[in-house]
């Protein structure tokens, strides 16, 4: 277990950002984790749990403890001729999951290939991408209330998950630290292509039936080619979530914009990309001083080198004021900025009802 005092974050979030934190506390067993729990104070408060830091923003030195997770460990725990559950540690690389169970034949994850993070922190945000979410794959999520330190276990409907949304990120936020999720798979291979590229960049390569390591290899050639590499330029992925907007929204916005992309969500609701329209304003690409919009995936934001915390706030702000300005729809942070998150300020219509962030409305 490493328990260290003022310790620098910069390896622990992918923005880059070099803030430093009053304690410092890593476990590797649940153990070490009841341990951890009976040892905080007062003096702990506030309390951060921490994952892979790949969906984060730090805005300023911490001035309480960080917790993070190292378990380890993927076990069989459940299993029949059709589906197989695995347990696993929530200090795991999730994508490294992802591979285990494509090498394995265990399917229904590879569409989630190489989003960066940790198992707790998948269970957490409900992490997406290609049309799969991971809520559609969490069995159980087990974990540890920090304050009595006693053991809980929650079924998918208790997390009540939403689009990147779950009760950890709501009313249980920082009252449980995650030790293990186990995720169910299915043995039966069914891939989901039609979300994004998928399919065209199948075509080029003379695809027309891929194996799920065809398919997982050409969704990481998809994001390597639009995402940079957080060790070489700071990002924490898909800044933004995609707004999901009332029918009649869309029509009105489609009869502007023909060519506007958007996804069915349900028959009162469709998903329209928030990229697309980040780009309509002119941000591809743009800076405001050390913090800026990727030149290849207008979600993704940056940093150009020396950027704070509080220099992507101002981006977004910026980004988030033009596109309600343009299109009255209102786009969220995806990314959890902390403290900070009051400085994102609200861009709401007079009648915000109409406008949802979330799939379960």
């Amino acid at each position: 277990m490493k328990d260290l005092t003022d310790y620098s974050l910069l390896p622990h979030n992918t923005f880059g950002i070099d803030v430093r934190c009053k304690r410092f506390v890593e476990f590797a067993t649940v153990g070490e984790l009841e341990a951890v729990l009976r040892s905080l104070t007062d003096d702990d408060n506030p309390l951060l749990l921490l994952g892979g830091g790949s969906n984060l923003l730090l805005t300023s030195d911490f001035s309480g403890t960080v917790i993070h997770s190292a378990i380890k460990g993927i076990e069989v725990v459940g299993e029949t001729s059709q589906h197989v559950s695995l347990r696993v540690g929530s200090g795991e690389v999730f994508d490294d999951v992802v591979a285990y169970c494509v090498e394995k034949g265990y399917y229904g994850i590879e569409n989630l290939s190489k989003i960066p993070g940790e198992v707790g922190a998948s269970a957490v945000q409900n992490i997406g991408a290609y049309g799969v979410e991971v809520k559609d794959l969490i069995e159980w999520v087990d974990a540890l209330e920090v304050k009595t330190g006693l053991p809980v276990s929650f079924s998918n409907a208790d997390c009540q998950y939403g689009y990147r949304q779950s009760r950890f990120k709501q009313d249980w936020k920082d009252r449980f630290v995650i030790t293990h999720v186990t995720y169910r798979l299915s043995k039966q291979f069914a891939p989901y292509l039609d979300y994004g590229n998928i399919r065209g960049a199948l075509a080029e390569r003379g695809i027309d039936n891929p194996t799920a390591t065809e398919l997982r290899k050409v969704i990481i050639d998809i994001r390597d080619a639009k995402l940079p590499d957080p060790k070489v330029q700071g990002n924490a992925g898909s800044f933004f979530m995609n707004p999901i907007v009332p029918k009649e929204k869309y029509v009105e916005l489609a009869a502007l914009y023909p060519d506007m992309p958007h996804y069915y969500v349900d028959e009162q609701h469709e998903k329209i990309p928030a990229g697309w329209m980040i780009d309509q304003c002119g941000w591809k690409g743009r800076a405001l001083g050390r913090a800026g919009v990727h030149g290849k995936q207008a979600l993704v934001l940056v940093n150009r080198g020396g950027a704070t915390g509080n220099d992507i706030v101002n981006l977004c702000e910026a980004i988030r004021k033009d596109v309600f300005e343009r299109f009255g729809i209102e786009i969220n942070p995806e990314v959890n900025v902390i403290q900070g998150v009051q400085e994102i300020k609200e861009f709401r219509s007079s009648d915000n009802s109409s406008l949802f962030q979330d799939a379960n409305v």
